[in-house]
C-alpha cells in the first residue's frame, strides 16, 4: 500500500548498497523538504518520545492526508521526509491501514538506527495513525 513516492525511495535504497550512502540519502531527503513554519512548532504538534525535537503538523483536505514536519536533527528530518513519502496523498481512511513497520523494513532502517531513533520513528508513526483515525 505504499505510495509511488515511497516506492521511489525503496528503489533508490536498492541502488545504494552501502548503508553510509543510504544514510546520506535520508539526510538529503530531509534537506530537500521545505522548513516547517515556526508558528506551527507548538506543544500540540510536538512528538513526544523522540530523542530530538520533532514536530508534525497534519493537514487533511478533501479527505486526503498530508503533513508537514520538522526536527532539529538532520537524520530525523530525513526520516520525516521518508514518512511523508509513505503517507502523504493517501485518503485519510487508508493511513491507519499502512503497515509502516513492514514498509520501513524494506529500507532496512531498523537495522541501522539507534534504539532512540527507532523509538522516535515509532512515535512519529503512532502520531500519524492517531491523527488519521481521529479524522477518518
Amino acid at each position: 500500500m505504499a505510495t509511488p513516492a515511497f516506492e521511489e525511495i525503496v528503489e533508490d535504497f536498492e541502488f545504494l548498497e552501502d548503508w553510509e550512502d543510504r544514510y546520506r540519502h535520508v539526510i538529503d531527503l530531509g534537506r530537500e523538504m521545505d522548513p516547517m513554519a515556526d508558528a506551527l512548532k507548538v506543544p500540540a504538534t510536538k512528538v513526544e518520545g523522540c530523542a530530538s525535537q520533532v514536530w508534525l503538523h497534519p493537514v487533511i483536505e478533501g479527505g486526503v492526508f498530508r503533513f508537514d514536519g520538522d526536527s532539529d536533527a538532520m537524520i530525523v528530518r530525513g526520516l520525516i521526509a521518508v514518512l511523508r513519502a509513505l503517507y502523504c496523498g493517501l485518503p485519510v481512511a487508508d493511513v491507519p491501514k499502512v503497515d509502516a513497520r513492514r514498509e520501513l523494513e524494506r529500507l532496512g532502517l531498523n537495522e541501522h538506527l539507534s534504539s532512540q531513533r527507532s523509538n522516535g520513528l515509532r512515535a512519529m508513526v503512532d502520531r500519524i495513525g492517531l491523527v488519521a483515525r481521529e479524522h477518518a
